[in-house]
């Protein structure tokens, strides 16, 4: 898979991140607000982590307001939330030598800088 760092142009924190990355402009920048999860890239996270679920920003205002609604979530209804509503995936994500870190944890950041700058 190739090396992309997968994120959301409107949130602050992906651009918090970026910028302690220090991959402003870098060419394996993928906003998913402008280039949604291909089909690839989602069998591929889905694969690493084994659920859809675990690709879910459990954040964001549309998953709330599903799960405020009463909808019944499994992983069908997971994959089909992530290829239509970018702001559904879980962020940012960085995919680096076929190895996936999700997420914004201090932890995940760090595994990020050692893997992108060394």
């Amino acid at each position: 898979m190739e090396n992309k760092f997968i994120f959301l142009s409107t949130c602050s924190t992906c651009k918090k991140i970026i910028n302690v990355l220090g991959i402003e402009n870098k060419s394996f920048l993928q906003d998913v607000k402008h280039k949604i999860l291909s089909k690839n890239q989602l069998d591929f996270l889905y694969n690493y982590t084994k659920s859809y679920e675990a690709l879910i920003n459990k954040r964001g205002l549309v998953y709330k307001k599903l799960k405020q609604d009463g909808l019944i979530m499994n992983e069908k209804k997971f994959k089909e939330l992530l290829e239509k509503k970018y702001s559904c995936v879980k962020r940012p994500i960085l995919i680096w030598n076929n190895k996936v870190y999700i997420g914004n944890s201090r932890s995940t950041v760090e595994m990020m800088n050692s893997v992108i700058n060394g």
